[in-house]
């Protein structure tokens, strides 16, 4: 997406005291209206089946489109998901019967990046949750997950499975990472639902692990099952069917997310300032794709990179 500087952010650079000559240049340069964003999550229900003995209530596939659930309960009973409260609403989690199935579509293609964090390229998110072996204190002492086959496909037509993942399962969704295990309000530092936890978290098994240390594992993110597209052979994928393929269980299904990639740092030649020199190498690099000026992840070195840099410009 390209961001279109104006005459507005020519004012707000003079007023900082700092040089118009360059950056005068650099937006004379650019042209056109910004493309629509992309949205990391799914915006479109191709298909919905909700099997045999799913939850009560629970069929209402549009639950699964858009950002997983942060906060669930309503005004009645609110509390902050987290790997002890999952989210439970109707209007929050779409559950599938014996089965059922859910096809959800992106608005753009999901790729396989070797460059994402710990390599995952897709986050599946339901309401698994851990049983607590101290309450209210918080230790994992089990996760309660009902699974759910993974099917992605680039065109609709040729459907390859994810294997060893389930849809609703680890790692359980976590909205904030300032709030307490069974908070009752919303917390104030929000997780990055596009950023995956580290696969190896706890020796790969979160059971018996602290609040305190998911929170610290988790970093910022916040949880979904991982997938590397590299295990099902696909260089992209923009659809994924979830398929309740058991016979005793009833998965929920929140939402979906691309995983965003690690920005590169607006100080493109690491001497500790956000200043004319990055400007100056950026500019170098206009209109190609070298990936450590490519801070928006767009694909190629433009007006938003610059607009990233210009908003981290060193006092």
């Amino acid at each position: 997406m390209r961001l279109v500087l104006d005459s507005m952010v020519l004012r707000r650079w003079a007023r900082a005291g700092r040089p118009l000559g360059l950056l005068g240049l650099v937006v004379a340069t650019l042209a056109g209206r910004p493309a629509p964003a992309e949205s990391p999550f799914a915006v479109e229900v191709r298909a919905f089946d909700p099997g045999s003995g799913g939850v009560p209530g629970y069929d209402l596939p549009e639950s699964a489109l858009g950002m997983p659930t942060r906060t669930t309960g309503g005004s009645f009973l609110t509390e902050a998901v987290t790997m002890f409260q999952p989210a439970w609403l109707p209007e929050e989690i779409v559950s599938l019967g014996v089965g059922g199935s859910i096809e959800l579509a992106f608005d753009h293609e999901v790729r396989d990046d070797p460059g994402n964090p710990f390599g995952i390229d897709l986050l599946i998110f339901g309401n698994a949750f851990c049983t607590d072996l101290n309450y209210p204190a918080g230790i994992c002492g089990g996760l309660y997950e009902e699974g759910g086959r993974i099917d992605v496909s680039l065109d609709g037509v040729d459907w390859r499975t994810v294997p060893s993942v389930v849809a609703d399962g680890a790692f359980p969704t976590l909205g904030w990472s300032d709030s307490i295990p069974y908070a009752t309000d919303a917390g104030r530092i929000a997780t990055d639902f596009t950023r995956p936890v580290d696969p190896d978290l706890g020796g790969g098994s979160i059971v018996d692990l602290s609040y305190q240390d998911l929170v610290s594992g988790y970093d910022g993110a916040g949880g979904g099952a991982g997938i590397d597209l590299a295990w099902v052979g696909l260089p992209a994928i923009r659809y994924v069917r979830i398929v309740n393929d058991g016979a005793n269980s009833t998965p929920e299904i929140d939402a979906i997310a691309d995983v965003a990639p690690d920005a590169p740092s607006p100080d493109v030649n690491d001497d500790g300032r956000v200043d004319g020199a990055d400007m100056g190498l950026l500019l170098a690099l206009w209109g190609t794709d070298d990936p450590d000026m490519d801070l928006d992840g767009s694909g190629d070195v433009g007006g938003g990179d610059l607009g990233i840099l210009l908003a981290a410009w060193s006092e």
